[in-house]
């Protein structure tokens, strides 16, 4: 194609080895999806609700909720639609604007991450001076933070693959990606290649924060019966929130970078949603099974709801 105007679709391909199946998918992806709203929405309204939550731990987790819906959002209702249509197509402007919603959330779930392992280092490493460095303006900065710079880096990645001529309109997978697209350039962009290498050295910064605070964090806690128990009821879930995502971008890049085309449709497509799946609905499990306050709190409005049942059967 000599002109990026003349392309007005792509054509997802992910789907050709479950349409047999694509009823009960249905089922199961919409039960999904319904499960992810649960118990992100329980969570958040939690938190909000709960003036004793309004800690930044918990307003640190609240955003990393409303991050799933959002990434979520990206990709489950136009699967859904999909899974009933017999032709998997999606607009040239909706293939940007899905693949941007679907990144920023990830480059937003692992700055919150990084933001989250900065307040269990300050709480842990120097309690003293937490609440003199947690202060509500820095907690507005961070979340702003965690927010805005995979917003920013996204969308500057998406602008310059917007203005790239593209030489074919076939994504092999279920939803757009920005390096899928970028394969369909008929030439070589050395803009966009230096924005993603700019991305993908912001978000090394990341990782390697998130190394140095657990080093320390670790290095605490070996010193101290007490922040050893601090460490395990708050940064055990966060530990495993970060191996969890971690795996699940894995299983993405093994996918776009390697995998295509070298291994089953059906393995292909859950290595592509693995990140869109399990992270969003084991946050809110594992933060609200494991953190005690929001356990209590579950437990507390049980037991009162339970008596005030018992009291009007009496």
């Amino acid at each position: 194609m000599d002109n990026v105007s003349v392309l007005t679709f792509f054509i997802l391909s992910g789907l050709n080895y479950t349409v047999q199946h694509r009823i009960t998918v249905f089922a199961l992806t919409l039960l999904c999806y319904l499960v992810i709203w649960i118990v992100n929405v329980v969570l958040i309204i939690t938190i909000i609700v709960d003036r004793k939550l309004h800690e930044p731990m918990y307003i640190f987790l609240c955003s990393l909720c409303i991050n799933g819906l959002y990434g979520t959002a990206g990709f489950y209702p136009k699967f859904l639609t999909d899974l009933l249509s017999p032709s998997h197509v999606i607009s040239y402007a909706g293939c940007l604007l899905q693949s941007f919603v679907i990144h920023s959330s990830s480059g937003s779930e692992l700055s919150i991450l990084a933001v989250m392992a900065y307040d269990r280092y300050v709480a842990i490493c120097q309690p003293l001076m937490y609440h003199s460095v947690m202060t509500a303006q820095r907690i507005s900065l961070l979340v702003a933070f965690s927010w805005l710079l995979p917003l920013f880096c996204m969308f500057s990645n998406t602008m310059t693959i917007f203005q790239t001529k593209l030489c074919g309109s076939h994504i092999p997978k279920l939803y757009c990606s920005n390096a899928l697209i970028d394969k369909l350039a008929c030439s070589t962009s050395v803009v966009n290649a230096s924005i993603v290498y700019f991305n993908i050295a912001i978000y090394s910064v990341h990782f390697l924060c998130l190394i140095w605070s657990y080093m320390y964090l670790v290095k605490t806690c070996l010193r101290s019966k007490e922040s050893r128990k601090k460490f395990t009821q708050t940064c055990v879930p966060h530990l495993v929130s970060l191996f969890n995502f971690g795996f699940a971008v894995l299983f993405d890049l093994m996918y776009t970078r390697f995998g295509l085309g070298r291994s089953s449709q059906s393995l292909q497509n859950f290595m592509a949603i693995e990140f869109l799946l399990i992270p969003p609905i084991m946050n809110p499990l594992i933060y609200g099974l494991k953190l005690t306050k929001i356990r209590n709190n579950f437990v507390f409005k049980n037991r009162k709801k339970v008596s005030d049942s018992i009291d009007q059967l009496r």
